[in-house]
């Protein structure tokens, strides 16, 4: 992976990870409504999740690249069209306040964590998206245990980073996505990021 590859992913991800959704609320609500060790044993579920899907897509992208050969860049060409079609539905959407659906769940700290993980592995959707990022800041054919590492640290950075960052600010603020203002312009850069990168994976095969 090159600079320019690992910086774009990055970014990308990192703005993924911020955008107000079921996982966000969850880290809010049991944040706020519990306390803060609560908050960020959601946050390590949450991204205990995001990497066992990271590393199902990574698999399961080098076993195609290896029985496909050649039609593997149909598989990409398809990969850049879902990354457009749902950078398009991101620009689209409009934000939903999630957060009072879990701001009465109970449970310690395992329970926050189990939370987490089990909210990030009902969406079958994120493996799909993950299977169809990677190809366009990875060469899947070469792909090599520095690379694996590097996607991983950045999920980790990342998911994990955002999560926490809800976690400590929502112990002091409840509504922090509303009183930012901000779901809707960060839904804005981040469906634009998907279309280019899509734009950008299409171009690259």
């Amino acid at each position: 992976m090159s600079l320019f590859d690992v910086s774009a992913l990055f970014i990308i991800m990192i703005m993924l990870a911020a955008i107000p959704s079921t996982s966000v609320a969850l880290v809010v609500a049991r944040s706020a409504t519990m306390n803060l060790a609560n908050g960020v044993a959601v946050s390590m579920g949450i991204m205990l999740g995001d990497l066992i899907f990271v590393v199902l897509a990574i698999l399961g992208l080098t076993a195609l690249s290896e029985l496909m050969g050649g039609f593997f860049l149909a598989v990409k060409v398809a990969a850049g069209v879902y990354l457009i079609w749902f950078g398009i539905n991101l620009i689209r959407s409009r934000a939903t306040n999630l957060t009072c659906k879990y701001s009465s769940t109970g449970g310690g700290l395992p329970a926050s964590f189990l939370a987490g993980l089990f909210v990030t592995l009902g969406d079958i959707k994120a493996i799909i998206f993950y299977a169809s990022l990677f190809p366009a800041f990875v060469d899947i054919s070469a792909l090599t245990l520095l690379d694996i590492a590097i996607i991983l640290f950045i999920t980790v950075a990342t998911v994990g980073g955002v999560k926490l960052a809800y976690a400590f600010a929502a112990t002091k603020v409840m509504t922090m996505g509303r009183e930012f203002g901000a779901e809707n312009k960060v839904r804005l850069a981040s469906g634009a990021l998907m279309v280019g990168a899509g734009t950008y994976l299409i171009a690259r095969t």
